[in-house]
């Protein structure tokens, strides 16, 4: 990808798609293990459809973001700096945080919140290799009994996040253009 390049991919109508966006998200935070349905952006490999929807969505000049592992490549710096404006940082000083589920662990190099103040924490977008209502069984707020969500293995950190409720991070799980989330909230079973 040439500098050129990155002037590509956003939003073709940035008020609505934003707007779509937005609302598909936070209609995931809500109902955790729902997968919802996103376009309008088309970021550079190795962003997802996705990923790339929800950091032109949730990211800006004041949102310090971090990518991990091989999402830390100049096409997606070029992508992001265009397109969200938002400062690239280490880990420990994240606000967001974008890679693969290896490159993103361990979880306690994120802000996790204080007791004062659990929204002072990271909020993870996590790439997977699938994203389906199958595998591990999901229970607590915004889900009605029980739903079921592929969860990126090992899922002890995830265990773990939610036993530090309210403290921790939040999740979204990416695919292609779909995605779910994750609240540190919800109680994997």
């Amino acid at each position: 990808m040439t500098g050129l390049d990155a002037l590509s991919g956003g939003f073709a109508t940035p008020a609505l798609d934003s707007a779509r966006a937005f609302r598909a998200a936070m209609e995931a935070l809500a109902r955790p293990g729902t997968i919802r349905e996103v376009a309008g952006a088309a970021p550079p490999g190795p962003l997802s459809p996705a990923a790339g929807v929800l950091i032109l969505t949730l990211c800006d000049p004041s949102t310090p973001l971090h990518l991990a592992g091989g999402w830390d490549v100049p096409a997606v710096r070029d992508w992001v700096a265009f397109h969200a404006g938002a400062p690239l940082v280490a880990a420990e000083r994240a606000a967001f945080a974008v890679g693969d589920w290896a490159a993103l662990r361990p979880l306690g190099r994120f802000a996790q919140g204080t007791p004062d103040y659990p929204d002072r924490s990271a909020t993870l977008i996590v790439e997977v290799p699938r994203l389906a209502a199958d595998g591990a069984r999901l229970t607590g707020p915004g889900i009605r009994g029980e739903t079921w969500l592929s969860l990126p293995a090992p899922v002890e950190p995830l265990v773990a996040n939610a036993a530090r409720f309210p403290l921790g991070v939040d999740l979204f799980l990416t695919h292609g253009h779909r995605l779910a989330a994750l609240p540190r909230s919800t109680r994997i079973g």
